[in-house]
């Protein structure tokens, strides 16, 4: 009996082939198996494509960023120079302004040390005038006294040392 029932379920199966045969469901099966092959197939290839793109942009990218690494590189370089160059000029004009203005402090002495011995000499002048003067007078009038002339060469002391009269 066991064969029988195996025979039973083989003549059946064999009937349902036949009959999925005879409609040509089996055609319609490998239709969509060929389809759905074919479709992955066209996802696989666009992958393939999308792959090669991604591949193609990350290697421009990469020579962007190379290229961009040196340019900053050089902007960095130049930046450096022209830093430098800037603090050489800036120096330059430190030392210059500091020469300047040494030299214009030495002339101000200068010029401050001829006025002080223009007044000098203009002092020592006026009190030899007004000794020479007062002493005429006094030899004129007859009194040539020492008195007057201590005092007179006191006064021209204090004339000549810092004009205090």
């Amino acid at each position: 009996m066991a064969l029988e029932a195996e025979f039973w379920v083989a003549v059946a199966f064999v009937i349902l082939l036949s009959t999925l045969g005879y409609f040509g469901l089996h055609r319609r099966i490998l239709d969509a198996l060929d389809r759905r092959v074919a479709r992955i197939k066209g996802e696989f290839d666009e992958a393939a494509l999308t792959r090669q793109e991604a591949e193609a942009l990350l290697k421009e990218a990469q020579g962007r960023h190379q290229k961009a690494a040196a340019e900053a590189t050089t902007v960095m370089e130049l930046a450096r120079a022209q830093a430098a160059q800037l603090t050489a000029e800036a120096k330059a004009k430190a030392d210059e302004f500091v020469i300047r203005r040494t030299r214009q402090a030495e002339e101000r002495i200068v010029l401050a040390e001829a006025q002080a011995l223009a007044k000098v000499r203009a002092a020592a002048a006026d009190a030899a005038v007004a000794t020479a003067s007062e002493l005429l007078t006094t030899v004129l009038n007859g009194r040539a006294t020492s008195h007057l002339l201590a005092r007179d060469i006191a006064r021209l002391k204090d004339q000549l040392s810092g004009g205090r009269s």
